[in-house]
C-alpha cells in the first residue's frame, strides 16, 4: 500500500470520524447541560406558588425528575468524556500527519530544514494548547462532579 493511500484511506478517515464524533458528543453534552441549568433555575421560581397537588407542585417535581434523568443519560453515554477524548485523538492524528507530510522529526532521516523546525514548533504549540484544553475540561468536569 502506498503511503498516500494509507493517509487518505486510513488517517484522514480516522481524523474525520473522531472529529465528527467529538462534535456530536459536544452538542449533546451542551444541550443536556443547558436544559439542566434552565430546569434548575425555574424550580426556585415555581416553589413559592406550589401548593400540594396544584400544577406548580407537579411542575417542580417534573423538573426535578427531568434533571435527574438528563444527568443519568449524560453519565451513561459519557458525552463529556467522549467529546474530550475524541477531540484529543483527532488533534493528535492531525499532529502526526502534518509532521509526516512535512518530513519533520521524528519522520525524517536527514537533518531538519528551517521549514521542518517551524512546522514542528507550530505543531508543538498547537498540541500543547490541546493538552491544556483537555486538562481544563477534565478538571472542570471533576470539580462539577465533586459539588
Amino acid at each position: 500500500m502506498q503511503i498516500e493511500n494509507y493517509i487518505k484511506n486510513r488517517v484522514d478517515d480516522q481524523i474525520e470520524w473522531y472529529d465528527k464524533k467529538s462534535q456530536v458528543a459536544q452538542k449533546w453534552y451542551k444541550r443536556i447541560q443547558i436544559i439542566e441549568i434552565i430546569s434548575a433555575a425555574i424550580i426556585p421560581i415555581l416553589v413559592p406558588y406550589a401548593v400540594c397537588g396544584n400544577i406548580f407542585s407537579v411542575c417542580v417535581a417534573a423538573l426535578g425528575a427531568l434533571i435527574a434523568i438528563l444527568e443519568t443519560v449524560c453519565r451513561l453515554y459519557k458525552f463529556h468524556e467522549n467529546w474530550i477524548q475524541y477531540r484529543t485523538t483527532a488533534e493528535l492524528l492531525k499532529y502526526h500527519k502534518y509532521l509526516f507530510l512535512t518530513h519533520s522529526a521524528p519522520y525524517n532521516t536527514e537533518e531538519e530544514s528551517v521549514e521542518n523546525v517551524f512546522v514542528r514548533n507550530i505543531e508543538s504549540i498547537i498540541s500543547s494548547e490541546n493538552n491544556t484544553w483537555k486538562a481544563l475540561q477534565t478538571n472542570t468536569k471533576q470539580d462539577a462532579d465533586e459539588n
